[in-house]
């Protein structure tokens, strides 16, 4: 299951022909909110989840992409994952992410960090319910999650019609290279170990555009646009682990090997109401 297939399949890093820079798209017009984010740091894990968990969460205009449709479609990835988990062909593929930034602005407001205080999100790959709807442009995700350590202003992003909500997320770099990353929120306690390891991929030309959809019966209802470039990253070393405990849907989900330690892009992103 090499993750060049999943990034593939989900969009989250995707590489196109470029010059000696990366490009980051432009949004398109209409936003009602300025989202910047840069000098990131973070860990990323792709995540299989058994749908009927969330469901609740699912805007009827939406439906999980399946590993069954995945595989029929030719994804190697997915036929390998069913051959070792057959009953798992109507389950969904997520990526779930810790994060540090150096800089994260909507508006012009930043978040007050605590020490190593970092943000964390899970988002599932979507599509429309009707074939014939038209999402507008960016690949389509669910904001499953998007925790923030800072209770104020996930009511100010709230308010800016950005999907969030409190957690406590840490995530560090050690002495040793390796970061370690965590999230206890209720229901769910998450430990992340990644030694970055091998040739570093990515850079120059990699550039992509998603659409975030807030999560059913949430107050927000704005969709968020981002756009991005210039992703790196390397392989999660063997070494590296993640640990998923609880109540919470996400504790039952699957993660794929390997996961990755990624950084260097720019992000901006805004947003558009429906």
């Amino acid at each position: 299951m090499r993750l060049v297939s999943l990034l593939v399949t989900l969009g989250c890093s995707a590489l196109v022909a470029g010059d000696a820079a990366a490009q980051v798209p432009s949004l398109p017009e209409g936003a009602q909110t300025h989202w910047v984010v840069g000098q990131p740091s973070e860990i990323v894990a792709y995540v299989t989840f058994d749908p009927a968990t969330v469901e609740r969460r699912l805007p009827r205009t939406l439906r999980f992409i399946t590993l069954r449709e995945l595989a029929t479609t030719g994804v190697r990835w997915a036929t390998d994952y069913l051959a070792e988990h057959p009953t798992h062909g109507h389950w969904g593929i997520s990526f779930l992410e810790l994060v540090r930034m150096g800089a994260f602005t909507i508006d012009g407001r930043t978040p007050h960090w605590p020490e190593h205080g970092a943000a964390a999100l899970w988002f599932a790959q979507v599509a429309p319910s009707t074939p014939a709807t038209d999402l507008g442009p960016g690949r389509p995700f669910l904001a499953l999650e998007f925790w923030m350590p800072d209770s104020a202003y996930v009511a100010y992003m709230r308010g800016k019609g950005h999907y969030a909500t409190y957690g406590d997320v840490k995530l560090l770099q050690k002495s040793d290279s390796s970061w370690r990353g965590s999230v206890d929120v209720a229901g769910l306690t998450i430990i992340a170990e990644c030694l970055p390891t091998g040739p570093v991929t990515g850079g120059a030309g990699s550039a992509g555009m998603q659409a975030l959809f807030p999560p059913l019966l949430s107050s927000v209802k704005s969709i968020v646009r981002v756009a991005f470039a210039g992703h790196r990253e390397q392989d999660c070393g063997g070494a590296s682990a993640w640990s998923l405990h609880g109540t919470h849907p996400l504790a039952s989900g699957v993660v794929l090997r390997p996961s990755t330690f990624q950084f260097g892009y720019e992000l901006i992103g805004g947003a558009y109401a429906r």
